[in-house]
């Protein structure tokens, strides 16, 4: 099978800047953005209230697009979304730079299903924090569509893997709109922000020690929340891998899960359905860790 071909060489070994087959744009595009992050914090080291309103207003949707209809809609189906508010969360999440539904999904349920062993995509358990954090987007193969997410493997979701360097090219350029200022700090810093916020939920919240060998090492980091405008509620990453299949991330009422609110709201609305609660035991006392198969929807 192809993830056991993937263990035998394993990727994590290989130099840093040596992509995989078919991820050398994705590589390029990392390596370019980083730049001109650097750039614009050299030029602009303070942005204008307007340009760093526009920034984190778009890294804010972005990042319930990623949490609420990326992860918890599509990845586990906790919840269903109107359609509209659905397209509107997709495109967002794919002008932050995220990626496609499919590839993220397939990914993701991935990650679940092989969580913190040598067939997860993303652990530092074998290829350290680096690897979990960045190097793995560009150094293992995405994960196959039809075998992980056969269930969304539709038009109306291809069509995102079509538009997606696209609506990219446009990210990165909005800013003009307002000027240099804008260029660096909505399109490249803002895209650099939100890649590592989102990011430290592959590898610092799955670096819990004293953990045994292929057990689930996930945690929860009560401070990474205030920070992160580009994953809500992410950050209560154990609450999550013990009930993959519930909509809120926040288990005690001072656990803010942004992302839970926004559902709340959508639902209020009509625009949220089949809003998946909490197992009622995980309420009480709390659980093991729930695995979650091939292919299914947590």
């Amino acid at each position: 099978m192809r993830s056991t071909r993937l263990i035998d060489e394993r990727p994590w070994t290989r130099p840093w800047w040596q992509a995989s087959e078919g991820n050398k744009l994705v590589l390029f595009y990392i390596v370019m953005i980083h730049t001109l992050a650097l750039v614009g914090l050299v030029l602009f080291p303070l942005p204008g209230w307007r340009v760093l309103a526009v920034a984190l207003a778009i890294a804010s949707i972005g990042g319930v697009g990623t949490s609420v209809c990326y992860h918890r809609c599509l990845a586990h189906r906790a919840l269903r979304l109107n359609r509209v508010v659905e397209n509107v969360l997709i495109f967002f999440t794919v002008f932050n730079a995220s990626g496609a539904p499919l590839t993220w999904v397939a990914n993701h349920r991935n990650h679940h299903a092989k969580s913190d062993t040598a067939e997860d995509v993303s652990s530092p358990r074998h290829g350290g924090f680096w690897w979990a954090h960045i190097r793995w987007i560009y150094q293992w193969p995405a994960s196959e569509v039809r075998r992980w997410c056969p269930d969304l493997d539709k038009g109306k979701y291809r069509i995102w893997g079509r538009l997606q360097i696209p609506i990219i090219i446009v990210s990165i350029f909005s800013g003009l709109a307002l000027g240099w200022e804008g260029f660096f700090w909505i399109g490249a810093i803002r895209l650099v922000y939100v890649m590592h916020l989102q990011m430290l939920v592959n590898s610092l919240l799955h670096m819990m020690s004293g953990v045994l060998e292929n057990a689930d090492s996930s945690r929860n980091i009560w401070w990474l929340g205030p920070l992160q405008l580009g994953a809500w509620g992410e950050n209560w990453h154990r609450n999550h891998h013990s009930d993959a299949g519930a909509s809120r991330f926040g288990r005690k009422w001072w656990q803010i899960d942004i992302g839970w609110y926004v559902i709340c709201c959508l639902k209020w609305l009509g625009l949220a359905s089949n809003v998946r609660p909490l197992r009622e035991h995980l309420k009480l006392k709390g659980s093991s860790i729930r695995t979650v198969k091939e292919g299914s929807i947590g």
